[in-house]
């Protein structure tokens, strides 16, 4: 087995160079839907290879009814587990095949032949593997997904939003286009992951050829503080006893949102949007799981009622989006083509 090593301390250093991509103040919102489609499997526990199930997959229409109704193509991004067992890819394979979806790759390494690292929590994120064995895991992720739905994906999630120092080149080398991993604002450095704190929700071009095109997850610290959010937020994080988050939330000085019906209500959705709208923002990722959509799998839906109000929140916010901001839904696909098409490249 390979030993540990460091992990990466900051994104500064991966995925550069970089060219960040400008709209015009007139342009309007663009909406992405990505769903992480993976296994059920304890997200407090150690890493385990034996974690396969995929039984919410049957449960997976939940969400494809919703985006149906919104004319969203979402992007499906799936693990080894849904890849490999017909119960996991059954009904993405009828949607894809009706071009109701996208589907990308998402790489769990710990349940990714080969297994040859060690079951640790710092190689839960993709990027901290060697080289090789990164590249070996991924490959074997994309011809699963290409033996089972006849095309090789071209958009990527690190599992964990682990990207690292090989992540780049081992996506230009498989094929891939598009990377969905970053998750600003979540700093991963306390369990062995990268640090997102100082990311923006902008996407980007980069890549040895400036072709790959990063679409951030949507998430910021919102609030009165300005430059002085992450100061704050992390100044509540030292004292968790005193309750400082709580207070500067309260106060409307600092909030750390992400653009999920996971733990976030349609209050914070929106408050998170009109704060990125008014800073230049464009596009906007809808983030989830697909183990929510069955109940007890997740912290968030643990019964019925709470899915719900889960599902709910889908409607709410697309409402908002398309209604109230006259936004328009894209895809990771569509929008690189978009751009490409416009000389944004």
């Amino acid at each position: 087995m390979t030993a540990p090593r460091e992990s990466l301390k900051s994104m500064s250093d991966l995925f550069e160079p970089r060219k960040h991509i400008e709209f015009a103040v007139t342009d309007k919102p663009r909406l992405l839907v990505v769903v992480d489609t993976e296994a059920e499997f304890d997200w407090d526990s150690s890493p385990d290879s034996d974690s396969m199930s995929v039984s919410s997959m049957d449960s997976i229409g939940l969400g494809q009814e919703i985006y149906d109704e919104y004319a969203i193509k979402p992007c499906y991004a799936v693990d080894y587990a849904v890849s490999s067992q017909e119960r996991g890819f059954k009904n993405l394979a009828r949607f894809f095949k009706s071009n109701q979806c996208e589907v990308g790759a998402h790489l769990h390494p710990w349940i990714t032949p080969p297994l040859e690292e060690a079951m640790c929590t710092r190689y839960t994120f993709p990027g901290n593997l060697p080289a090789h064995l990164e590249y070996s895991k991924l490959e074997t992720l994309t011809n699963s997904i290409e033996d089972v739905f006849g095309q090789r994906p071209v958009s990527f999630k690190a599992g964990r939003y682990g990207v690292g120092p090989n992540t780049a080149a081992i996506l230009e080398k498989l094929g891939y286009q598009i990377d969905l991993s970053f998750c600003p604002p979540i700093d991963y450095r306390y369990c062995g992951g990268p640090d997102y704190s100082d990311s923006e929700s902008r996407p980007f071009w980069f890549g040895s050829r400036g072709q790959l095109l990063e679409i951030p997850m949507t998430g910021a610290f919102c609030g009165l503080a300005g430059l002085k959010h992450k100061q704050l937020y992390n100044l509540g994080q030292r004292y968790p006893k005193l309750k400082l988050q709580s207070v500067f939330s309260r106060m409307g000085l600092v909030d750390r949102l992400i653009l999920s019906p996971e733990g976030f209500s349609t209050e914070e959705h929106i408050k998170l949007t009109k704060e990125l709208l008014a800073k230049g923002v464009r596009t906007f990722t809808w983030s989830l799981h697909s183990s929510s959509l069955a109940p007890g799998n997740t912290p968030y839906v643990n019964n019925e009622v709470d899915l719900r109000v889960f599902l709910d929140s889908f409607r709410k916010y697309f409402d908002f989006f398309f209604g109230e901001l006259g936004g328009r839904a894209t895809s990771p696909s569509a929008l690189r083509e978009e751009l490409i098409t416009a000389g944004d490249d």
